[in-house]
């Protein structure tokens, strides 16, 4: 039979909106859209290049209870209300996944909290399983 399991990443809209951080299928992960937020706070930066940051490091943490990383990630979607902010974010999305060069798309479009400014969402492959 194959693994499912939830992964919680202890935002507190996990537990209002009803879903997990990530949910491992298998030998997929799947990491539901992250934003900018540090989970631990509950507090964000009105920076787009610093919720991109925070937004990785969300996702880095769900992955590492997955058992796989940012180099396993095979599809991305970035989502922002606003596409001038997403040149900036470059050179972070770079370091994150340029060697790993997974599928990728950018959505302009609405976010729950006028204060998100970039949301991401990855889907991975877990190798060792």
């Amino acid at each position: 039979m194959t693994e499912r399991r939830s992964i919680l990443g202890g935002s507190t809209f996990e537990e209002q909106i009803g879903y997990a951080r990530a949910v491992v299928d298998g030998d997929r992960v799947h990491v539901s859209g992250t934003t900018g937020f540090d989970y631990t706070t509950m507090t964000i930066s009105d920076d787009v290049v610093e919720q991109a940051e925070q937004c990785l490091r969300n996702i880095e943490a769900a992955l590492g209870e997955a058992e796989c990383s940012l180099a396993d990630v095979v599809r991305v979607r970035y989502l922002l209300p606003d596409r001038a902010d997403f040149e900036p974010c470059w050179p972070v999305l770079r370091r994150a996944f340029g060697g790993v060069r997974p599928a990728a798309t950018m959505l302009m479009c609405g976010l729950a909290d006028p204060r998100m400014r970039i949301e991401i969402e990855v889907d991975a492959r877990r190798t060792a399983v």
